[in-house]
Protein backbone atom coordinates (compact mmCIF):
# COMPACT_ATOMS: atom_id res chain seq x y z
CA UNK A 1 0.00 0.00 0.00
CA UNK A 2 1.26 3.47 -0.90
CA UNK A 3 -0.87 5.08 1.82
CA UNK A 4 0.11 4.26 5.38
CA UNK A 5 -2.72 4.92 7.82
CA UNK A 6 -2.22 6.91 10.99
CA UNK A 7 -3.14 3.92 13.13
CA UNK A 8 -0.53 1.66 11.52
CA UNK A 9 2.23 4.23 11.67
CA UNK A 10 1.36 5.11 15.25
CA UNK A 11 2.18 1.54 16.28
CA UNK A 12 5.54 1.86 14.54
CA UNK A 13 6.25 5.10 16.38
CA UNK A 14 5.34 3.56 19.72
CA UNK A 15 8.21 1.09 19.32
CA UNK A 16 10.82 3.67 18.31
CA UNK A 17 12.60 6.66 19.79
CA UNK A 18 10.04 9.31 18.82
CA UNK A 19 7.80 11.82 20.58
CA UNK A 20 4.63 10.39 22.11
CA UNK A 21 2.16 9.88 19.21
CA UNK A 22 -1.03 10.02 21.30
CA UNK A 23 -2.47 13.03 23.08
CA UNK A 24 -5.72 14.55 24.33
CA UNK A 25 -8.84 15.36 22.38
CA UNK A 26 -9.10 17.94 19.62
CA UNK A 27 -11.76 18.57 17.01
CA UNK A 28 -13.28 22.03 17.61
CA UNK A 29 -15.85 21.28 20.30
CA UNK A 30 -18.58 23.61 21.60
CA UNK A 31 -19.28 23.70 25.35
CA UNK A 32 -22.72 24.97 26.34
CA UNK A 33 -23.38 24.78 30.10
CA UNK A 34 -25.53 27.33 31.93
CA UNK A 35 -26.64 30.38 29.97
CA UNK A 36 -27.00 33.90 31.39
CA UNK A 37 -30.50 35.30 31.81
CA UNK A 38 -31.34 37.59 28.90
CA UNK A 39 -34.46 38.98 27.25
CA UNK A 40 -33.19 40.32 23.94
CA UNK A 41 -29.63 39.07 23.64
CA UNK A 42 -26.20 38.68 25.20
CA UNK A 43 -22.52 38.90 24.27
CA UNK A 44 -19.42 37.92 26.18
CA UNK A 45 -16.03 36.27 26.38
CA UNK A 46 -15.42 32.76 27.68
CA UNK A 47 -12.20 30.99 28.61
CA UNK A 48 -12.14 27.18 28.41
CA UNK A 49 -9.28 25.07 29.74
CA UNK A 50 -8.47 21.36 29.51
CA UNK A 51 -5.41 19.36 30.55
CA UNK A 52 -4.65 15.84 29.32
CA UNK A 53 -1.63 13.66 30.05
CA UNK A 54 -0.50 10.62 28.06
CA UNK A 55 2.05 7.93 28.87
CA UNK A 56 2.52 5.04 26.46
CA UNK A 57 1.97 1.71 28.19
CA UNK A 58 4.59 0.08 25.95
CA UNK A 59 7.24 2.71 26.76
CA UNK A 60 6.75 5.02 29.78
CA UNK A 61 9.53 7.30 28.52
CA UNK A 62 7.13 8.38 25.75
CA UNK A 63 4.80 10.99 27.27
CA UNK A 64 2.78 14.07 26.37
CA UNK A 65 1.04 16.76 28.43
CA UNK A 66 -1.50 18.77 26.46
CA UNK A 67 -3.00 22.07 27.59
CA UNK A 68 -5.96 23.36 25.58
CA UNK A 69 -6.72 27.05 26.15
CA UNK A 70 -9.65 28.59 24.28
CA UNK A 71 -10.66 32.24 24.31
CA UNK A 72 -14.11 32.44 22.79
CA UNK A 73 -16.45 35.24 21.83
CA UNK A 74 -19.98 33.99 22.32
CA UNK A 75 -23.38 35.59 22.01
CA UNK A 76 -27.04 35.07 21.35
CA UNK A 77 -30.14 36.93 20.29
CA UNK A 78 -33.85 36.18 20.69
CA UNK A 79 -35.99 36.57 17.59
CA UNK A 80 -39.52 36.99 18.86
CA UNK A 81 -40.60 34.57 21.60
CA UNK A 82 -39.89 31.33 19.78
CA UNK A 83 -36.49 31.60 18.11
CA UNK A 84 -32.97 32.02 19.42
CA UNK A 85 -29.65 32.24 17.53
CA UNK A 86 -26.31 31.50 19.21
CA UNK A 87 -22.77 32.06 17.90
CA UNK A 88 -19.30 30.90 19.02
CA UNK A 89 -15.97 32.27 17.70
CA UNK A 90 -12.97 30.50 19.29
CA UNK A 91 -9.26 31.34 19.39
CA UNK A 92 -6.83 28.67 20.59
CA UNK A 93 -3.66 29.10 22.64
CA UNK A 94 -2.61 25.49 23.09
CA UNK A 95 0.55 23.94 24.50
CA UNK A 96 1.99 20.46 24.11
CA UNK A 97 4.91 19.30 26.24
CA UNK A 98 6.35 15.89 25.37
CA UNK A 99 9.59 13.94 25.36
CA UNK A 100 10.57 15.69 22.13
CA UNK A 101 10.08 19.29 23.35
CA UNK A 102 7.36 21.92 23.54
CA UNK A 103 5.04 23.22 20.83
CA UNK A 104 2.48 26.02 21.09
CA UNK A 105 -0.14 25.83 18.31
CA UNK A 106 -2.35 28.91 18.30
CA UNK A 107 -4.81 30.69 16.06
CA UNK A 108 -8.52 30.99 15.23
CA UNK A 109 -10.69 27.88 15.36
CA UNK A 110 -13.91 26.82 13.67
CA UNK A 111 -16.92 29.15 14.05
CA UNK A 112 -20.26 27.64 15.09
CA UNK A 113 -23.80 29.03 14.71
CA UNK A 114 -26.84 27.36 16.31
CA UNK A 115 -30.54 28.17 15.95
CA UNK A 116 -33.02 27.02 18.61
CA UNK A 117 -36.80 26.84 18.67
CA UNK A 118 -38.87 27.08 21.86
CA UNK A 119 -41.14 24.01 21.93
CA UNK A 120 -42.92 25.19 25.07
CA UNK A 121 -42.57 27.70 27.88
CA UNK A 122 -44.95 27.44 30.82
CA UNK A 123 -45.49 29.15 34.17
CA UNK A 124 -47.74 27.64 36.83
CA UNK A 125 -48.12 27.05 40.56
CA UNK A 126 -47.34 23.83 42.38
CA UNK A 127 -49.75 22.33 44.93
CA UNK A 128 -47.76 24.21 47.61
CA UNK A 129 -48.17 27.53 45.72
CA UNK A 130 -44.57 27.66 44.54
CA UNK A 131 -43.83 29.23 41.15
CA UNK A 132 -42.98 26.55 38.56
CA UNK A 133 -41.37 27.57 35.24
CA UNK A 134 -40.42 25.18 32.44
CA UNK A 135 -38.87 25.59 28.98
CA UNK A 136 -37.89 23.18 26.22
CA UNK A 137 -35.70 24.24 23.29
CA UNK A 138 -34.66 22.15 20.27
CA UNK A 139 -32.18 23.35 17.70
CA UNK A 140 -29.66 22.70 14.97
CA UNK A 141 -26.52 24.42 13.78
CA UNK A 142 -23.43 24.35 11.64
CA UNK A 143 -19.69 24.54 12.27
CA UNK A 144 -17.71 25.98 9.39
CA UNK A 145 -14.06 25.28 8.64
CA UNK A 146 -12.55 28.65 9.57
CA UNK A 147 -9.76 27.07 11.65
CA UNK A 148 -6.67 25.64 9.98
CA UNK A 149 -6.19 21.97 9.12
CA UNK A 150 -2.85 21.89 7.31
CA UNK A 151 -1.63 18.42 8.22
CA UNK A 152 -0.87 16.04 5.34
CA UNK A 153 -2.37 12.84 6.78
CA UNK A 154 -0.88 10.78 3.92
CA UNK A 155 2.59 11.61 5.24
CA UNK A 156 3.91 8.54 7.13
CA UNK A 157 5.33 10.86 9.80
CA UNK A 158 1.82 12.08 10.75
CA UNK A 159 0.58 10.92 14.17
CA UNK A 160 -2.56 11.19 16.27
CA UNK A 161 -0.87 13.94 18.26
CA UNK A 162 -0.42 15.96 15.07
CA UNK A 163 -4.09 15.54 14.17
CA UNK A 164 -5.26 16.63 17.63
CA UNK A 165 -2.98 19.68 17.49
CA UNK A 166 -4.81 21.07 14.44
CA UNK A 167 -6.90 24.17 15.20
CA UNK A 168 -9.81 23.13 13.00
CA UNK A 169 -11.30 19.95 11.56
CA UNK A 170 -11.06 21.09 7.93
CA UNK A 171 -14.69 20.09 7.49
CA UNK A 172 -18.19 21.52 7.65
CA UNK A 173 -19.95 19.84 10.55
CA UNK A 174 -23.53 19.81 11.85
CA UNK A 175 -24.93 20.19 15.36
CA UNK A 176 -28.22 19.04 16.93
CA UNK A 177 -29.16 20.42 20.34
CA UNK A 178 -31.80 20.12 23.04
CA UNK A 179 -32.18 22.16 26.22
CA UNK A 180 -34.64 21.82 29.11
CA UNK A 181 -34.95 24.30 32.00
CA UNK A 182 -37.09 23.84 35.10
CA UNK A 183 -37.26 26.21 38.07
CA UNK A 184 -39.31 26.08 41.27
CA UNK A 185 -38.95 29.47 42.97
CA UNK A 186 -35.15 29.87 43.31
CA UNK A 187 -34.20 26.23 42.77
CA UNK A 188 -33.73 24.93 39.25
CA UNK A 189 -32.44 22.19 36.98
CA UNK A 190 -30.87 22.68 33.55
CA UNK A 191 -30.41 19.72 31.17
CA UNK A 192 -28.62 20.00 27.84
CA UNK A 193 -27.76 17.53 25.07
CA UNK A 194 -25.62 18.11 21.98
CA UNK A 195 -24.77 15.83 19.04
CA UNK A 196 -22.15 16.91 16.49
CA UNK A 197 -22.02 15.14 13.13
CA UNK A 198 -18.62 15.56 11.50
CA UNK A 199 -17.98 15.20 7.79
CA UNK A 200 -14.90 14.10 5.85
CA UNK A 201 -12.37 16.84 5.04
CA UNK A 202 -10.23 17.22 1.93
CA UNK A 203 -7.53 15.02 3.46
CA UNK A 204 -10.09 12.16 3.67
CA UNK A 205 -9.92 12.46 7.45
CA UNK A 206 -13.04 12.48 9.63
CA UNK A 207 -13.14 13.32 13.33
CA UNK A 208 -15.50 11.09 15.30
CA UNK A 209 -19.08 12.23 15.89
CA UNK A 210 -19.54 13.54 19.41
CA UNK A 211 -22.44 13.27 21.87
CA UNK A 212 -22.34 15.38 25.03
CA UNK A 213 -24.86 16.06 27.75
CA UNK A 214 -24.94 17.64 31.18
CA UNK A 215 -27.46 18.08 33.97
CA UNK A 216 -26.98 21.00 36.37
CA UNK A 217 -28.82 21.84 39.59
CA UNK A 218 -28.65 25.42 40.86
CA UNK A 219 -30.03 27.73 43.54
CA UNK A 220 -30.46 31.47 43.05
CA UNK A 221 -29.58 33.67 46.04
CA UNK A 222 -31.00 37.16 45.43
CA UNK A 223 -29.44 40.24 47.03
CA UNK A 224 -30.25 43.91 46.40
CA UNK A 225 -28.73 44.31 42.92
CA UNK A 226 -26.88 41.02 42.73
CA UNK A 227 -27.75 37.35 42.47
CA UNK A 228 -25.45 34.42 43.22
CA UNK A 229 -26.10 31.08 41.54
CA UNK A 230 -24.08 28.13 42.93
CA UNK A 231 -24.47 25.04 40.78
CA UNK A 232 -23.44 21.40 40.70
CA UNK A 233 -23.95 18.75 38.10
CA UNK A 234 -22.63 15.92 35.99
CA UNK A 235 -21.55 15.82 32.36
CA UNK A 236 -21.00 12.98 29.91
CA UNK A 237 -19.18 12.90 26.56
CA UNK A 238 -18.86 10.09 24.02
CA UNK A 239 -16.75 10.49 20.88
CA UNK A 240 -16.67 7.91 18.08
CA UNK A 241 -13.42 6.80 16.47
CA UNK A 242 -11.76 9.02 13.88
CA UNK A 243 -11.67 7.72 10.31
CA UNK A 244 -8.99 7.94 7.64
CA UNK A 245 -10.16 6.82 4.20
CA UNK A 246 -13.17 5.19 5.96
CA UNK A 247 -10.85 3.12 8.20
CA UNK A 248 -10.88 3.53 11.98
CA UNK A 249 -7.84 5.22 13.46
CA UNK A 250 -6.59 3.20 16.43
CA UNK A 251 -6.66 4.78 19.91
CA UNK A 252 -9.21 7.41 18.88
CA UNK A 253 -12.72 7.52 20.29
CA UNK A 254 -13.34 8.07 23.97
CA UNK A 255 -15.88 8.62 26.72
CA UNK A 256 -15.74 10.50 29.99
CA UNK A 257 -18.07 11.38 32.86
CA UNK A 258 -17.26 14.61 34.72
CA UNK A 259 -18.44 16.08 38.02
CA UNK A 260 -19.12 19.82 37.63
CA UNK A 261 -19.05 22.49 40.34
CA UNK A 262 -19.52 26.20 39.57
CA UNK A 263 -20.97 29.55 40.50
CA UNK A 264 -22.56 32.44 38.57
CA UNK A 265 -22.70 36.09 39.70
CA UNK A 266 -25.12 38.59 38.16
CA UNK A 267 -24.94 42.34 38.79
CA UNK A 268 -27.57 44.21 36.80
CA UNK A 269 -26.74 43.32 33.16
CA UNK A 270 -23.29 41.85 33.89
CA UNK A 271 -22.86 38.13 34.45
CA UNK A 272 -19.66 36.43 35.72
CA UNK A 273 -19.29 32.68 35.95
CA UNK A 274 -16.82 29.86 36.40
CA UNK A 275 -16.81 26.11 36.89
CA UNK A 276 -14.47 23.18 37.39
CA UNK A 277 -14.95 19.78 35.76
CA UNK A 278 -13.21 16.73 37.23
CA UNK A 279 -13.33 13.25 35.65
CA UNK A 280 -15.18 10.52 37.54
CA UNK A 281 -14.94 7.78 34.89
CA UNK A 282 -12.91 8.04 31.68
CA UNK A 283 -11.60 5.96 28.79
CA UNK A 284 -9.06 7.56 26.45
CA UNK A 285 -6.59 5.65 24.24
CA UNK A 286 -7.03 2.35 26.10
CA UNK A 287 -6.19 4.08 29.39
CA UNK A 288 -2.95 5.67 28.13
CA UNK A 289 -4.42 9.21 28.15
CA UNK A 290 -5.94 10.77 31.26
CA UNK A 291 -8.05 13.91 31.50
CA UNK A 292 -6.71 15.82 34.50
CA UNK A 293 -8.93 18.90 34.64
CA UNK A 294 -11.38 21.01 32.71
CA UNK A 295 -12.59 24.48 33.57
CA UNK A 296 -14.48 27.48 32.23
CA UNK A 297 -14.79 31.17 33.11
CA UNK A 298 -16.79 33.93 31.39
CA UNK A 299 -17.92 37.51 31.55
CA UNK A 300 -21.15 38.28 29.70
CA UNK A 301 -23.28 41.34 29.10
CA UNK A 302 -27.05 41.02 28.69
CA UNK A 303 -28.31 43.35 25.95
Amino acid sequence: MKRITLSAFMLFLASGNYACPICGCGGSNVYMGLFPDFRRGFMGIRYNYAHYHTTLSSDPSQYSSNYYNTIEIWGGVNIGKKFQVLGFIPYYLNKQVDDDGTTRPHGPGDISVIGQYNIFSTTSLTHTNKLLQQQLWLGAGIKVATGSFNLDVSNPAATIADVNAELGTGSTDFIITGKYNMRVNNFGINAFANYKVNTINRQRYKYGNKFSTNVMAFYRCNLKHTSILPNVGIGYENVASNLLSNQKVEYTGNNVTNAIVGVEFTFREINLGLNTQLPVVQNFAAGQTQLKLKGMAHITLSL
